[in-house]
């Protein structure tokens, strides 16, 4: 039944008082600061809010599901899910199915607030996430962006950020406007800030902003009362599947929540934050970890198909998921002792074969540190290194059919060992060969500094390097700064090989792998300078120089041109002694 009314305050205050709710099915909030403040300026535009679809759940049955609250005070880090709320008894409940996005950024903007990570600042450093409220400036003038369409200037703010407002700025936090009177206090609001000239264009949008959240009946909604959960979740797959808001993925994982019995929400939420905490840090999503659980428990066909969904599959996978859990740790801790991080791992789902190897085999942590396990460790990098280098890219089109087809070795060769010439020949005869063509081995040489593949090969040509128990660095031996016009005229080199040798200082001769804390030390001063304060003599320079493939390290960038082509050469022959050339590409 399609209905009119109700205030945007009156909405709240019913999400506030838990009478309105988000079933099991619902998935995370996902906008982002700037659609919030769209979201305000449209309804002070006054364009349409759109329509919601809420289901009426009778006191009878409002025992039987899971529901979350509406997220009111974000955090990136620390409170970025829907909070659980406790089994209702006996009572009367609205739970939203269509609209979650929209009412959770009214209830941010108009209650709570948002905290996201500023850029290059760690995870684990508390300043890295201020808090930010919403605000209206009420000085900006009303024109309507020619771009973007926006006329109202809403903006998410720190307390420090309103503080140091500019002359022609009057920042109102909009959460206020909820406990405020119309005229007379709203006016005295705008006399205490703001000089004669500019009350009356300010008090015009604040009384504005007042009308569009206390007065004016902007909810419209459908209200489904059927009591069947079955219906219910066709209605909201109709309702999500065929718009691109709602991913694919998302809707299966909603529907796999509504058929746990425990909070599957909940566990795969904790699991994906754990993982992606350790080491250095991994950027793993819940459709890994859920595409995990189908592979582990052995569901199906490993892809996100509707039929792998069904309620006998869930169970499985509830049964199952407390050693899915086990070994995705174990592998992703496996990841970590190899140096990879987020920024390094190439392909997410390399790690799946793996995880899906250590719970066929009901490893444990033990199995990333015990030396007994050492060979087995080395087959699986040098394998996952292969993997990650190739150029046509192992992990892209045709994912599921391979990750079905490893798993069906895994389970029949892997008793003992990870199965690395069985898995080769099953890749192989689906066109992912781990063999290298002379070309790949070329574009290998000529890798350039930021291709997530630097890493990978840099740790199989120097495995000596400790990436375990070190913070490791992607290093220039010649310092990046030095490739700058400034630098080669300085140098007087010919301004015609300007180019190339810019090129030339990111590519991979002129890359190594450096302790972070030696790589700050040399920071922008030339190889030669950095070796002799790093090394006491000219034997442990020498040996440097030897392991590293460095050769003779020249004084200055007028010899780098020897230097690179030297080293490019001599990488190359390693690339081809570690990876070897193809059969047909070196006929």
């Amino acid at each position: 039944m399609y209905q009119i009314g109700g205030t945007i305050k009156e909405i709240l205050e019913s999400i506030q008082q838990n009478k309105f709710v988000l079933p099991a099915i619902q998935r995370e909030f996902v906008w982002k600061p700037e659609q919030i403040a769209r979201l305000f300026d449209s309804l002070m535009q006054g364009y349409p809010f759109g329509t919601f679809l809420f289901w009426n759940l009778n006191k009878q049955n409002s025992s039987k599901y899971k529901f979350y609250s509406f997220v009111r005070d974000y955090h990136e880090r620390d409170n970025p899910h829907c909070p659980q709320l406790p089994i209702f008894h006996e009572t009367d409940l609205t739970a939203v199915l269509d609209g979650q996005q929209r009412l959770t950024a009214l209830n941010i903007g108009l209650s709570g607030s948002m905290a996201w990570r500023i850029p290059y600042k760690w995870k684990n450093n508390p300043d890295a996430y201020p808090v930010r409220r919403l605000y209206l400036d009420l000085l900006a003038e009303s024109v309507e962006d020619v771009e973007s369409g926006e006329r109202y200037r809403f903006e998410f703010l720190t307390e420090k950020r309103v503080n140091e407002a500019g002359p022609g700025e009057c920042w109102f936090k909009v959460s206020e406007i909820l406990g405020m009177q119309a005229g007379p206090a709203m006016l005295e609001w705008v006399q205490k800030r703001l000089p004669a000239e500019n009350m009356l264009p300010a008090y015009t949008i604040l009384d504005q902003f007042y009308r569009v959240v206390h007065d004016k009946n902007l909810i419209s909604y459908y209200e489904e009362s059927s009591q069947d959960l079955e219906k219910v979740l066709n209605i909201f797959i109709r309702m999500n599947s065929g718009g691109t808001v709602l991913s694919y993925s998302d809707l299966l994982l909603s529907i796999a929540v509504a058929q746990w019995k425990g909070d599957a929400r909940e566990e795969i939420h904790t699991l994906v934050d754990e993982l992606n905490n350790t080491g250095e840090g991994f950027n793993f999503s819940k459709d890994l970890v859920l595409k995990a659980g189908l592979m582990l428990a052995d569901i199906g066909s490993v892809g996100f198909k509707v039929e792998n969904f069904n309620h006998a599959n869930m169970a499985i996978l509830e049964e199952r998921w407390p050693d899915v859990k086990q070994a995705l740790k174990v592998a992703v801790q496996l990841l970590a002792s190899f140096g990879f991080n987020g920024k390094t791992l190439r392909a997410d789902s390399a790690l799946l074969p793996i995880a899906y190897y250590i719970c066929h085999r009901k490893l444990d942590g033990k199995y990333v540190t015990k030396s007994a396990y050492n060979d087995d460790r080395q087959a699986i990098r040098t394998w996952l290194i292969r993997s990650l280098l190739k150029t046509s890219g192992i992990w892209g089109s045709g994912l599921d059919t391979l990750l079905t087809a490893l798993r069906e070795t895994i389970k029949k060769d892997a008793d003992d060992a990870f199965p690395v010439a069985k898995l080769q020949e099953v890749m192989a005869k689906r066109g992912k060969s781990l063999q290298f063509s002379e070309e790949e081995i070329d574009t290998l040489a000529e890798m350039q500094y930021g291709d997530k593949r630097v890493f990978a090969l840099l740790t199989l040509l120097f495995p000596f390097v400790d990436v375990t128990n070190n913070h490791f660095h992607i290093d220039h031996v010649f310092p990046k700064s030095r490739f700058t016009k400034a630098q080669f005229k300085k140098a007087e080199l010919p301004e015609e090989e300007w180019d190339q040798l810019k090129e030339m200082g990111n590519s991979l001769p002129n890359l190594q792998l450096l302790n972070g804390q030696e790589n700050e030390e040399k920071k922008a001063i030339t190889p030669t300078q950095w070796m002799e304060t790093a090394f006491t003599d000219d034997l442990k320079r020498s040996h440097y120089c030897e392991i590293h493939a460095l050769g003779t390290v020249p004084p200055s960038l007028r010899e780098y041109s020897r230097f690179h082509d030297v080293r490019a050469a001599a990488l190359r022959q390693k690339i081809v002694d570690l990876l070897g050339i193809a059969r047909e590409s070196a006929e």
